[in-house]
């Protein structure tokens, strides 16, 4: 194929070899150029089909640059043979890739990784194998764990997120299913608030068609478990320098930032990109909120970003200086702003104290208030925007700058309010609230919001948190141990 002035060879279905002997379906674009060529690799369980770049990065484009691309179905989905377990076998499965590709003629033994989401965390996996050649990677909305950060949150269970990416992403498409289990898995899918009340509707279908999700639910974040899914165990071994996007509503924020913070304790050339979107709203608009069209990914170019990115590393092609290593949104301002590092050097706290519904500065009161709240497990607060990956993620519905009016009028919710600014103030660094809860015995998940209250009375969420106090610490807790 010829796409502008560079002719483009495709060749579909190559089978690669892993160590245990499977075989992964990839895809190979490249330039029709007489010398070899650095190669960019994509790992998906998505299906390789599609665009070649992904959601977020013109694929087509990487190959006009001179880059070799290819993109794998990871193990155990669509093509590729072997068995799909979550993460399990990225690590090895990435580094065999990469050794693999570096060897080929058409590669001058060089390589990148990048993806989204799934694709970015595996990424990362790979990287802690140092296989060779491997230069660059550019995890986009990436974890930096398979538990806490993905599955659990706080040490809260992901429901929302979970239940709806097993059903609909993973067992619809790719995972051989046809006939009566293909449409008891689509008649989940459609039934999914249901089962979002009944969870354990679901149990008998997902041990059937997925019994990784029993494993997930059985281990609790931090269990010892999720290590060898979790690139955050490994800073140390990732030497490829990274470039790492995401967004102040990405579900996988809190991880994202956590990478680019252990990566360079640990003296890695990282690079950090946040912008003003969530795990799928990437162009600055969302229904109750637009940020500009400068807020769009087309408009800072991602995928001009990730060339410089690999030109640098893979190539040596530093055409400017190298720019400042973080690059931000701040909302608000509604422009983007570079920074020599996260957190942002030279900010200073900003203490407000929980008193009588108000949140003020200065020193913290003589004596400790308390509230009393209510709450029942058959209707808990409902979530409302923030960094989620609900069903809404198609139109940007259920994530996000959303009002919280309506949550705050619940009776099992608190509120404090601080007094209207009167200039303007720049937060920017990690939000952290302190309370002390004693739960009942059931235990709680409890949860925090901080909010913008506009002159208009609109509440626009802007970052959000939650833990989960099991029932043995409730107990102790209650015991006043």
């Amino acid at each position: 194929m010829e796409y502008g002035r560079v002719r483009i060879v495709v060749e579909h279905d190559l089978k690669i070899p892993m160590r245990d002997g499977a075989l992964l379906n990839s895809d190979l674009y490249r330039p029709d150029t007489a010398g070899p060529v650095p190669v960019l690799i994509r790992r998906t369980p998505y299906g390789k089909y599609g665009s070649p770049g992904g959601a977020s990065v013109d694929g087509l484009r990487l190959v006009r640059a001179g880059y070799a691309l290819l993109v794998q179905d990871v193990r155990g989905r669509f093509g590729s043979g072997g068995s799909f377990e979550p993460y399990w076998h990225e690590a090895a499965d990435g580094a065999d890739t990469v050794a693999w590709a570096v060897e080929q003629p058409w590669c001058d033994g060089s390589a990148g990784l990048f993806g989204r989401s799934y694709e970015a965390m595996a990424a990362l996996l790979a990287a802690t194998r140092r296989p060779p050649g491997l230069r660059a990677i550019a995890p986009h909305v990436a974890g930096s764990g398979f538990g806490e950060g993905w599955t659990h949150r706080g040490g809260a269970f992901e429901l929302g997120f979970v239940l709806y990416w097993v059903l609909y992403d993973l067992l619809l498409e790719g995972a051989g299913l046809t006939g009566p289990e293909l449409a008891e898995v689509a008649r989940a899918v459609d039934g999914i608030d249901t089962l979002y009340r009944d969870p354990e509707a679901a149990a008998e279908l997902l041990d059937r068609l997925a019994p990784y999700y029993r494993q997930w639910r059985e281990h609790p974040a931090g269990d010892p478990y999720w290590r060898q899914a979790a690139p955050r165990e490994s800073y140390p071994a990732i030497t490829a320098p990274a470039l790492h996007l995401t967004g102040w509503y990405d579900i996988f924020l809190g991880g994202a930032l956590e990478n680019y913070q252990g990566m360079r304790k640990c003296g890695n050339r990282s690079r950090l990109v946040v912008g003003p979107w969530s795990h799928c709203v990437t162009g600055g608009i969302f229904p109750q909120r637009r940020y500009g069209l400068a807020a769009d990914e087309r408009e800072i170019d991602v995928t001009g970003l990730h060339l410089d990115h690999f030109d640098r590393h893979l190539r040596q092609r530093a055409q400017d200086p190298e720019p400042d290593p973080v690059r931000l949104f701040l909302t608000g301002a509604d422009t983007w702003r570079d920074f020599p590092d996260w957190p942002v050097p030279g900010t200073r706290d900003h203490v407000l104290h929980l008193r009588d519904r108000a949140l003020t500065p200065g020193p913290a009161p003589a004596a400790p208030g308390a509230d009393l709240l209510r709450h029942d497990p058959a209707d808990p607060v409902p979530t409302t925007g923030g960094a989620t990956a609900l069903p809404g993620q198609f139109t940007g519905g259920d994530c996000g700058p959303l009002d919280q009016r309506g949550v705050e009028e619940r009776p099992d919710v608190l509120c404090f309010t601080g007094e209207p600014l009167t200039a303007a103030l720049t937060v920017v660094g990690d939000t952290v609230l302190t309370v002390y809860v004693t739960p009942d015995a059931a235990g709680a998940d409890v949860a925090g919001k901080l909010v913008d209250v506009h002159p208009d009375g609109r509440a626009e969420i802007l970052c959000d948190g939650v833990c989960r106090i099991a029932p043995s610490e409730a107990e102790a807790a209650s015991d006043g141990g």
